[in-house]
Formats: C-alpha cells, structure tokens, sequence
C-alpha cells in the first residue's frame, strides 16, 4: 500500500541554545521516521528573509503540517506580536481562523503554567494540543504524532453497518416493544445492575405474548393461507433475533446454571406456541404453522448461539431436559412431558408459496430459514451445523425424532468447525461434555442405533449425505491428542 510522505514545517522560538537542541532533535527523529522536515537550522541561508520563508511554509501547499512548539516565551511573543514569532503568528493566526476544520496546525506543548495549563497562544487555545513536556510524554505521544503526520490513525471509524430491521421493516413495527424491553435488560446486564430477573421476566413476556398475539383463533381462508403462513412467519423473525442477541449476550454473563434453567423454562412457554391455543376448542393442527416453523428455528438458532458462546453444559441441559407439554396436548396422554424433539416443526403451507415454479421442495421450512438466515454473526452455515448437533443428540436419544431438513441445503464447500475440530481430544471433551459420552465407541455405537431407529437409510432425498456418519466425522472424532 502506498504512503504518502508528509512533509512537516517546524515553528519554535529561539527561547535558548537548549530549547534550540531539543527541536532539532525532534526533528532528526522526524527525519529519521520518514518525515521531511522543513527547519530554520536546516533550510533557512545567510542572506534569506527569513519572514518570507516563514509565511511561505505556512501556506506552501506542500506542507502537510506545521508543528508549533509551544513554550512560555513562544505564547508570550505570540500574543503581544514580538520578532519573528509575532510576524509568524500573524500569519498562522490568519490561516488558522480562515480554515478552522483543517488540522494543518499540530500545538507541540512543551511547558505548563504553575495552575498546570498548556503554554498556547491565544489563536491555538482552542485546539487539540500533544504533550512533549517531558522525555516520558514525548516517548509516550510519539507515535499519536507519526500516525497523525501520516493520516494513519490508531481508532478509525468502522464501517456503517445494515439498517436495523426495526427501522427499515415497517412491517416489524409492533415488535418495538420487545426491542426496548431488550434494550433494557442488554443495558442493564452489562452494567451489572440489580433486578436483572425483573428485566428478563419482562423482556421474555413480551416476546411470547408477540408472538402469542399472531397465533390463529378462527378458522382462516384456505385459498391464501400458504401466503398468511408466509406472511406470519415472516412478522416472528424479528422476535427470534431478539431471542439469539439475549442469548448470545446474557449466556456469556449469567452464570450456567442459571442460565440454563431460565432458558430451559423459556423453551417451554416458546414451544407451547404450536399448540392450540386453550381457549380455543374447534380447529385443525395446520392452523399453527407459521409458528411451528418459528419454534423449530428459533430452537435451531438457541443451538447455534450456545455454540458460539461455548455454553455446551447449557447445550447438554437443552437436549437431556424433558419439557412439559402445553394444557391442551396433555389431554389424554400418558405422559405430560416430551423431549427436544417437540421443537421440530414443519409446513406444508409453505410449498405453495416458496417453491420455485415445477419444482418441489423437500423441506419448506428448511426453504424459509434459509431465505431468514441474514446474520453476519450466524450464517446459514452455523445454522446447518446447528441441527447436525441436534441430529445427533437425536440419534443417542432413544425417545426423541428428528429429520434434518436444513441440509437438503448442504454443500460439499460446507464445513462443520465444531465436529472437525472434535478430531483432537481437547475438543472432543467439548463434545462429550454436550453428549454425556465420554468414551468415542459408546457414542459410535449410539449413532449407529439411531440411525437404525430412525431409518436413516430411507431418507432417500438428500443430495449431499444421508447417513451422516461422514459429515459427523464420526470415524475421525477424537483421534488426536
């Protein structure tokens, strides 16, 4: 990358031998860092003006920067306009109150009165100063000096990032609530403040009750239902952000055992969503797609953010845990409890609407959380391995089913980090601590079983693997230590 090399002019008053030294040894690092520098000593000959060679550096468009070293004897000459300071001032002074925004002027301080202020002119007062009183301050501010002679900053502004989905959705809207209450609680994590179960409690409510609202109660028109599922699914994405950001946030605060039973407690108010409502007592499973679909990839996305945060007790206690089922589903059976694999969730609805022309999807739902995965922090890619983890607690879980739709859109160029880098041992622990296995055969051999429970041989229509096996780096797992 080129550079541009700055070329610097150098004003000081001839207050002594010394100060005169100190200055031209400024200079010489200057030099030696790179930096032209324009200096009385070096540049100013027997015979030269040397008032027209200081307005000429001042406003020469080659100079970069004018460093003013700043003393007590510079300011005082400054001000009441004496010698070659004074005549100089006059036309810095001039420059600087014709251009304010610009930053050729640099003060150098070199000295403090006794109330511990800046030697300044009064036409630099108001500007940004560095401090070379001493050789400390000097060796301190150095490189802020060089970073700022060559335009090259230590801070710079990051780029603008997207839009926020509650500004440039106005569809999104009613979820501001649930972004405040989010808000509250993020600030209020952070900071450490008291209440924080006061502040969660009213952050979650209303992410269920947002959701809740959208849940059908009448029966609704079949002609564009697939375009209500859509349009449905599409008003609960934001509130699964919502969902990731608190976990991606709090997982890392709070500790995991609290942690866990909170998120564990929310899971199941989140999963009672699919059911029916209780104060409904007429209508038919389909009705609640959108948010089955929301629920399987909202769980899918509690996955993939545990992941991230390295929370895999968190991870071990969401997929050994049983949840209670909603009032509604516990009429007539015989147990009142289910495991994970109440969270899958999927649409028919959906085919119509999100399958290109004479084409048939294989997963619909896997089709809409694909076209929702717009998370720089959690790609679609994390969101596959997501379920690939749950896939396989699903296989050494003899009561739980799972069908991993999101990998109808796996690659051969996808990667997996969390399984591949199980191949060495530290990171096998990982895993195992999420299994509960310790041993590389038992779990083989519970993978194996799961497969046979849950005929993986007839999934017939993935393109990429069915069996898994590979993909889980089953054979290799824990095999370097």
């Amino acid at each position: 990358m080129e550079i541009k090399e700055p070329k610097v002019f150098i004003s000081y008053s001839w207050s002594g031998q010394i100060h005169q030294e100190q200055v031209k040894r400024w200079a010489d690092r200057l030099l030696a860092d790179n930096i032209d520098i324009v200096l009385d000593i070096y540049d100013l000959n027997e015979g030269d003006d040397k008032y027209a060679f200081m307005e000429q550096m001042v406003t020469d468009k080659t100079v970069t920067h004018v460093l003013v070293i700043c003393d007590k004897k510079y300011s005082e000459k400054a001000d009441s306009r004496k010698a070659g300071v004074g005549t100089e001032s006059q036309i810095i002074s001039q420059e600087v109150y014709e251009k304010v925004k610009q930053s050729k002027f640099i003060p150098i301080v070199c000295e403090f009165d006794e109330d511990g202020q800046p030697y300044l002119p009064t036409f630099l007062k108001s500007r940004i100063w560095i401090n070379f009183s001493s050789t400390e301050a000097e060796n301190e501010n150095w490189e802020q000096l060089t970073r700022l002679l060559y335009g090259k900053p230590l801070h710079v502004k990051p780029k603008k990032g997207k839009t926020p989905f509650y500004i440039s959705k106005e569809q999104n809207l009613p979820t501001s609530e649930s972004f405040a209450k989010f808000s509250s609680l993020q600030q209020a994590l952070l900071q450490g403040k008291m209440g924080i179960k006061k502040y969660r409690r009213d952050f979650l409510d209303t992410c269920i009750k947002y959701a809740d609202d959208l849940r059908t109660r009448e029966r609704p028109n079949t002609e564009n239902f697939g375009e209500k599922v859509l349009d449905d699914a599409n008003k609960l994405k934001p509130i699964r952000d919502l969902i990731t950001d608190w976990i991606l946030v709090e997982s890392e605060i709070t500790s995991e055992d609290e942690f866990s039973n909170v998120l564990i407690e929310f899971l199941e108010k989140l999963k009672e969503l699919k059911a029916r409502p209780p104060e409904i007592s007429s209508w038919n499973d389909s009705w609640f797609e959108a948010h089955s679909v929301f629920v399987y990839e909202t769980f899918l996305y509690v996955v993939a953010a545990l992941l991230k945060t390295e929370c895999y007790h968190t991870l071990h206690e969401v997929f050994t845990s049983h949840y209670l089922l909603a009032s509604p589903q516990r009429i007539h059976r015989d147990s009142k409890f289910e495991s994970f694999g109440g969270f899958y969730g999927y649409s028919d609805a959906l085919q119509k609407v999100l399958a290109p022309e004479g084409r048939r999807l294989y997963a619909p739902a896997a089709e809409l959380v694909k076209r929702h995965a717009d998370r720089e922090d959690l790609p679609f890619v994390s969101i596959i391995q997501a379920e690939l983890l749950t896939l396989l607690m699903a296989f050494i879980s003899e009561e739980t089913r799972w069908y991993p739709q999101t990998f109808h859109y796996s690659t051969y160029e996808y990667e997996y980090p969390f399984f591949v880098r199980a191949t060495q041992h530290k990171y096998f622990k990982k895993l195992a601590v999420v299994t509960g296995i310790q041993d590389i055969e038992e779990l083989r051999k519970k993978v194996r079983e799961g497969h046979e429970r849950l005929n993986v041989n007839n999934w017939y229509e993935f393109r990429f693997e069915r069996d898994f096996w590979g993909t889980m780096n089953m054979e290799k797992l824990d095999s370097l230590k």
